[in-house]
């Protein structure tokens, strides 16, 4: 029986020129994604050769980048002709940039960089919602075009104007070949869902030699196998098997499991866009490149403010950095300053997507943020810490509540169920068993969203006792980790991370 089981086994996974046609071929509704078994035997042959090219620079610039397309093919098909033509686009407009001393003529380039990027991400991200909305003010009726959204084009496109704006300032110099350009912009772990990686923290590392050292490959191992349990362990368990309940039918269960819902999807997009970034992060240090972290455990914040210096921080410090701060920033007064926010927060709202509850999202945390900064934020800080903490939470729950609704009135009538009002009630027996049953998983999700999982790795590393000991620790952890991935992994049906889509 057992040989009649590794003989399926290997018939169904042996080598033939069909299955080689379909990992070379792009599939709409499989995209290869880091938690898929395809993107592991890729990338183990993929760093076979990387390490082999380490001496050679622009033989190791030219492969990764040719995977790197491929990776984007995989991900988005034929646009990934989209990603060359941003690359192409500013890599020569960097360089007429940086070859003319017109002061109007550099800020003219600036201006066509612009125009081409938030050209492009304004008619494959917002064409149907702009073309919506002044339809609608004329009194028509607008019909919705199918327009196929590239993924990670908030990104890419983010990316390629930050390193345009840095050569008209003067911060670096622009680069000298196409190919090193491309590399930068389309290199692969960060490439769909972030971080946002600046082109003067990324350039240098380009033409150094990839010495990786034993601390940072098992480094960077390590925060692969953490984003892989995060997203296949606590996100995807939580959001079909709890969330998704939840959230397609609110009127039938009670305030309580609502406010769990809501808890559980805070849960869940942390987890599966922190688990995104620990990737990329652990894919840099495999190859040597080192990324800003995108996440610094946002949940134990006790205000919005320190919560968004702890979350998405490569796109908090693109906006402060690209817009706040030339708008004026706090320079010019608190009125300028407050309307420097509110801009910044709608067009951070928009970013995420061409809806009006993402707006609001936007606004809710510009005017959440305003009051903090002007009128309550000094009562707060004298508060006890929990108390604070309990403060924040309420109003980043309340928050969330805006960003997963699919319209505004579907937000307000979620939160009014929350207290109560046209619910089951408050709580009942059902209530309970959900908040027993998954409190493993809860569990977990915490320990993933604070530093203490962290802290217990580095603790069993720095431990008095015989290095073979803590290998053995280790490889255990790491083993339990992959184990418990790949078990979900194979159960559990396709889930795209939740940031593919902006």
């Amino acid at each position: 029986m057992e040989y009649n089981i590794l003989r399926d086994w290997l018939s169904n996974h042996q080598f033939t020129w069909e299955k080689l046609g379909d990992i070379l071929t792009y599939h709409h509704n499989a995209p290869i994604l880091f938690s898929s078994g395809l993107f592991f035997f890729l990338f183990i042959g993929f760093l076979m050769i990387y390490m082999s090219l380490r001496k050679h620079t622009l033989a190791r610039i030219i492969y990764v980048t040719l995977f790197s397309l491929y990776f984007y093919y995989k991900s988005s098909g034929l646009w990934f002709g989209l990603l060359v033509f941003t690359a192409t686009s500013d890599f020569l407009i960097a360089q007429c940039i940086s070859h003319t001393t017109s002061v109007l003529k550099r800020k003219l380039f600036v201006t066509l960089s612009l125009c081409i990027n938030l050209g492009m991400l304004g008619y494959f991200k917002y064409f149907n919602f702009l073309g919506e909305l002044f339809t609608m003010a004329a009194g028509g009726e607008w019909l919705k075009m199918n327009i196929f959204l590239p993924v990670g084009i908030s990104f890419f496109t983010f990316q390629s104007i930050s390193y345009v704006i840095d050569v008209y300032r003067g911060r670096i110099q622009p680069l000298g070949r196409w190919i090193d350009y491309v590399f930068y912009v389309s290199f692969f772990p960060q490439l769909v869902a972030g971080p946002i990686v600046r082109a003067r923290d990324f350039i240098p590392q380009m033409y150094k030699n990839p010495t990786v050292t034993r601390s940072e490959f098992g480094e960077g191992l390590f925060l692969i196998l953490c984003g892989l349990f995060k997203k296949t362990v606590i996100s995807d368990y939580i959001s079909m098997n709890f969330v998704d309940r939840i959230f397609d039918a609110p009127l039938l269960y009670t305030g309580v499991e609502n406010l769990l819902g809501v808890y559980g999807y805070a849960l869940q997009i942390y987890c599966d866009f922190s688990g995104y970034s620990d990737m990329a992060i652990g894919l840099g240090k495999m190859f040597g490149f080192e990324f800003l972290e995108n996440f610094h455990y946002p949940y134990v914040s006790t205000s919005v403010t320190e919560f968004w210096r702890r979350w998405h921080i490569s796109l908090s410090t693109w906006f402060r950095e690209y817009v706040y701060i030339p708008l004026g920033g706090n320079r010019k007064g608190d009125s300028r300053t407050i309307t420097n926010l509110l801009i910044v927060w709608m067009l951070t709202g928009f970013w995420h997507g061409a809806a009006w509850n993402f707006v609001a999202w936007g606004l809710y945390y510009g005017i959440i943020l305003i009051l903090e900064k002007f009128v309550w934020g000094q009562y707060v800080e004298k508060w006890p810490g929990a108390v604070r903490h309990i403060y924040a939470m309420v109003l980043i729950l309340i928050g969330w509540v805006l960003f997963f609704s699919p319209s505004l009135g579907y937000a307000l009538k979620y939160v009014g169920v929350m207290f109560g009002i046209g619910a089951s009630g408050l709580m009942d027996k059902l209530g309970w068993f959900y908040l027993l049953s998954n409190w493993l998983i809860y569990l977990m999700a915490v320990l993933g969203s604070s530093s203490i999982g962290y802290r217990l790795m580095r603790n069993i590393q720095r431990a008095p006792g015989s290095r073979v000991g803590k290998y053995i620790m280790t490889g255990v952890m790491y083993l339990v980790m992959f184990a418990l991935s790949l078990a979900f992994l194979v159960t559990q049906s396709f889930n795209p991370f939740l940031y593919f889509r902006f």
